[in-house]
């Protein structure tokens, strides 16, 4: 993975939705950086105008015209912040002759291998990704329980077997979240995100008490689909009566961290962020497509 140098110049954000991007701004802005942001349509908020003087609005497949803008602005080094959904990348996109191009090459169309191949572009171009978590550190949790109630011997073996289940799902690429109840799953995310995730295996179970589990890929990319969970997400497991949740240290965001946490403590949920295992490249998941 790319390291950032310590200029202050140069920089660019690459925003989607969220508030992942304006966390980015402020992080930046605390270091005394200015960033140029290249804000996606269909994604972004307008708001994010009212705290960046420099924004220019592209639209999903304008690979090309980013490229140009960011060269424009004397872009060297970007961060990647704020989902797109990913079904609007098989939705609403309209790719240009770069991204078309960037698309047929491609032997698999997921997130991963899009956004890596885009990486390489911009790479090609002289403008480096860089961890997306770099301006928000105190935001990734260590390893440990982070809430005042410790996971229940119930939920700690809840949160063991979904642990394993989700780092395989991960592992193919196609989503980071799963709930369990009594050691079954009940729900895998694919596309449509993690809190209706949450609130389906509510209307699997009836009422019944879950877990959720929520973890990186292996290898995961800190350049961007870093996993996040912010207050809505644990906002929707007390609505889906979810005691207790588990997710990736180091490699997780927490949005509003001390407003979760604190909603958390209110509503009896336990959270521990475990060590996720030590791969030293990104696996090859190829054999979960097309492999002979």
């Amino acid at each position: 993975m790319p390291e950032a140098n310590n200029n202050t110049s140069g920089w660019g954000l690459i925003a989607g939705n969220g508030r992942f991007p304006f966390l980015v701004l402020e992080g930046a802005h605390n270091q005394g950086i200015d960033m140029a942001v290249i804000a996606i349509k269909e994604e972004a908020s307008p708001e994010i105008e009212k705290i960046s003087k420099r924004v220019h609005w592209v639209s999903l497949g304008e690979l090309s015209r980013t490229i140009d803008l960011m060269h424009q602005e004397g872009v060297t080094q970007a961060v990647m912040a704020g989902q797109v959904k990913h079904n609007k990348i098989f939705s609403a996109i309209r790719p240009d002759w770069k991204l078309a191009k960037l698309l047929f090459s491609l032997p698999r169309k997921n997130t991963d291998s899009l956004i890596g191949a885009v990486a390489r572009v911009l790479e090609d171009e002289g403008i480096r990704l860089v961890d997306s978590t770099m301006f928000l550190k105190p935001l990734v949790p260590e390893a440990g329980v982070l809430t005042r109630r410790e996971p229940t011997e119930h939920e700690a073996e809840d949160m063991a077997y979904g642990l394993g289940v989700a780092r395989q799902v991960a592992a193919m690429d196609i989503g980071q979240t799963v709930v369990i109840a009594d050691r079954a799953c009940v729900a895998v995310e694919a596309m449509e995100g993690t809190d209706e995730t949450i609130a389906r295996a509510a209307r699997i179970t009836g009422g019944k008490p879950l877990v959720v589990v929520k973890v990186s890929k292996p290898g995961q990319d800190m350049r961007f689909d870093v996993p996040v969970v912010g207050l809505p997400t644990v906002e929707q497991m007390s609505r889906a009566g979810a005691t207790a949740l588990a997710l990736d240290a180091g490699r997780t965001l927490l949005f509003d961290r001390a407003k979760l946490i604190e909603f958390a403590d209110k509503t009896g949920i336990a959270i521990e962020a475990f060590p996720p295992p030590q791969v030293t490249e990104p696996k090859d998941v190829s054999w979960g497509i097309n492999k002979e």
